[in-house]
């Protein structure tokens, strides 16, 4: 018991460090909370402190789901709690503690879970993910679009209902914390990426 409590807050601790701040400060000394749109995640970075920038943040962020999912099964975690540790180092980048519990919009972490996981249905929604946003132009649609079909290549490929059940957790919290997006694009006003 006490080694999966630890397990799960060192989860929570990892999803919590906030990579995409701690990059851009270091590449131009601007916090990205206070630049473009305010996300600490790798395209608004990408976005203020370069493209170098961007993709460091969004290996940082996967790497924290990853490593989560990693330890646990390094502990001889079944599909139940790899899931749910990989799910609370979501949460952590969801809800950091370390800059007031607001975080990124999860897209980067919940793909480093689940490539841990599932490795060829997450293949299947990069693929996914990249002609979306490389037809559209549009990243926060791409994500979208991969977040809420991940469930569904995970039952294809015959998952445990666990680690489904997880991924959809995931896609309604990645897709809740795109409203703003989604508002956007329906008024034809989201910024394209390219």
């Amino acid at each position: 018991m006490l080694k999966t409590l630890l397990l799960l807050l060192f989860a929570y601790l990892l999803g919590s460090v906030p990579v995409g701040v701690l990059v851009a400060e270091w590449f131009n000394g601007n916090d990205p909370r206070h630049s473009g749109s305010g996300n600490i995640g790798a395209t608004n970075v990408a976005r203020t402190a370069g493209k170098k920038a961007g993709i460091i943040t969004l290996c940082g962020d996967c790497l924290k789901g990853l490593l989560a999912v990693l330890a646990a099964r390094a502990c001889g975690a079944g599909d139940g709690l790899l899931a749910f540790t990989g799910f609370v180092a979501f949460l952590g980048h969801l809800y950091p503690i370390f800059i007031g519990f607001k975080g990124g919009k999860g897209v980067a972490t919940a793909l480093g879970i689940l490539l841990a996981i599932a490795p060829l249905p997450t293949l299947a929604g990069i693929v996914l993910f990249a002609a979306v946003a490389g037809i559209s132009h549009f990243v926060s649609l791409g994500s979208i679009t991969a977040a809420a079909a991940m469930p569904l290549f995970l039952c294809q490929a015959g998952y445990n209902w666990k680690i489904v059940y997880t991924a959809l957790l995931m896609a309604v919290f990645i897709i809740y914390r795109h409203r703003d997006n989604i508002m956007r694009l329906c008024q034809k006003t989201e910024n394209r990426f390219f």
